[in-house]
């Protein structure tokens, strides 16, 4: 499956290349050299994050992870897990890091998708540093509001589907 979604990816990017390329040779080169660009910056962060999930799995302690989000903890668990995603600062390198560690640590999967549901939300730090500061505020907390069950509607159908 991993193998198909990057065959399937790396078509869509050649795809854009050729379109890039019949628009113009500058189009191209500066596509190239943009993508580049992020690539080199990214790629570290990506590398870091990689392996810091694997420090973060073994440095959380399994003992707690079981009865606080482990597959048995219900919804306290989805509960604890949409805070934990709400209140995670940073990008996807953390966000992600964190569930996956989460999950290599015994989470249960119900719970580390309501908490990447959570993050990718409704974190705090997007909300009050970027969201607040540049949309009316009233519509950034219509925006928060509409999504708080969505999480739990999430982890709901998670639960739901992974049942026999």
């Amino acid at each position: 499956m991993s193998l198909a979604i990057n065959l399937m990816l790396w078509v869509v990017v050649g795809i854009l290349m050729l379109v890039a390329g019949m628009r113009g040779r500058g189009v191209l080169h500066d596509g190239l050299r943009n993508g580049g660009g992020e690539l080199l910056r990214l790629l570290p962060r990506i590398c870091i994050g990689v392996v810091g999930s694997g420090f973060i799995a073994e440095a959380l302690p399994k003992a707690l992870i079981g009865p606080w989000i482990g597959p048995d903890s219900g919804l306290s668990g989805v509960l604890v897990s949409i805070v934990a995603g709400a209140l995670t600062p940073g990008g996807p390198v953390v966000g992600f890091a964190i569930a996956a560690a989460a999950l290599k640590s015994g989470a249960g999967a119900p719970q580390v998708i309501a908490y990447s549901t959570a993050w990718a939300l409704y974190a705090l730090h997007r909300l009050l540093l970027w969201e607040v500061p540049m949309m009316p505020a009233r519509l950034v907390w219509l925006r928060a509001s509409v999504s708080v069950p969505l999480p739990f509607i999430a982890a709901g159908l998670a639960m739901a589907l992974a049942k026999p």
